[in-house]
């Protein structure tokens, strides 16, 4: 089989031909149709993660979407990159059959797309974020693909209001498109005071929850709309690692500042959200800016996405079979 191999650490993966694995006990073979290039899986081969430098050479991909050997579409996922063994971009994986959920009838690629950033998105606002109907929410970074499925997503679990806050004109324009009812644009020269003026004027009176993957000053001037008793669910820090928010924000409207990571979830809590984004998106409900890319022209798409060139998630996609 092809595959995509990362021959050594920091260096943009080769396709090269692979003996195709078998599975063993447990496991399942999943013929791969396509697999996303996230930040994570670039992360993972740089050698600078928390999880250690990986064993090379290695088949990258932390997630993808494909079919079982008896046809069943399925989304899967590895630790590819984090322990040894290979993942998802080559045509054929091997998983353990825990790490499998089987999908409706959708578009591969979508999902793929989406996958654990709409996991994130949609666990972050209603299992940390216990968000309510009827409750107003920003959603920073919506840009990105989080930021993208959080705004369409609040709105599926009866948010009354979303306000998202992007950086480029374009991402803007898309958050609106993806019912956004007002859009604050966001800029590296902002203050907590001049954001949070702006972010504030856009709301329907005070906040009730912030979904927040940026951190930094654009989490502080959020803090700023929340009501009383109101959350920020953090779940990455694009804008910096520190928030220069005061003590007095949060004991005066008692306010939560919540931590979120998708290895908080078990692996019934993981394969329901999948199967809900999937439904989502066969439905017609959740979707995303993402391009394709075949298997033989991933190392140049690898280095865009390491670059920061890529405009929007790219999913690199099998040869057919």
């Amino acid at each position: 089989m092809d595959a995509a191999v990362v021959t050594a650490c920091g260096q943009p993966p080769v396709v090269a031909r692979r003996e195709t694995p078998r599975p063993g006990d447990g496991q399942v073979r999943v013929r791969v149709a396509a697999a996303p290039i996230t930040p994570l899986d670039v992360l993972c081969a740089t050698g600078t993660s928390y999880f250690g430098a990986p064993a090379t050479p290695y088949v990258p991909g932390v997630q993808g979407v494909g079919q079982l050997d008896d046809g069943r579409p399925v989304w899967f996922s590895t630790t590819a990159g984090m322990r040894p063994g290979d993942g998802s971009m080559a045509e054929h994986c091997v998983v353990p059959y825990a790490d499998v959920v089987t999908l409706p009838d959708a578009d591969d690629t979508l999902i793929a797309a989406l996958g654990l950033s709409a996991v994130a998105a949609q666990m972050a606002l209603t299992w940390r974020g216990e968000l309510s109907p009827g409750e107003q929410v920003v959603v920073l970074g919506a840009g990105g693909v989080v930021g993208q499925a959080a705004v369409q997503l609040a709105r599926l679990h009866g948010a009354r209001r979303v306000v998202a806050a992007a950086r480029s004109a374009a991402a803007q324009e898309r958050a609106r498109a993806l019912g956004a009812d007002a859009v604050v644009a966001l800029a590296d020269s902002d203050t907590v005071d001049d954001l949070a003026v702006r972010l504030t004027a856009a709301c329907d009176g005070p906040a009730d929850l912030v979904l927040d993957p940026l951190f930094g000053v654009p989490a502080a001037a959020a803090l700023r709309t929340l009501a009383p008793r109101g959350r920020l669910v953090n779940l990455g820090g694009a804008a910096g690692e520190i928030a220069p928010f005061d003590s007095a924000t949060l004991r005066s409207r008692s306010l939560r500042l919540l931590g979120y990571t998708n290895n908080e979830l078990d692996a019934t809590q993981r394969a329901g959200a999948i199967r809900s984004i999937a439904e989502h998106t066969a439905a017609g409900r959740l979707t995303v800016a993402y391009e394709t890319v075949p298997l033989a022209e991933v190392g140049d798409a690898w280095s865009r996405q390491a670059q920061g060139r890529a405009a929007n998630r790219i999913v690199v996609t099998m040869p057919a079979q």
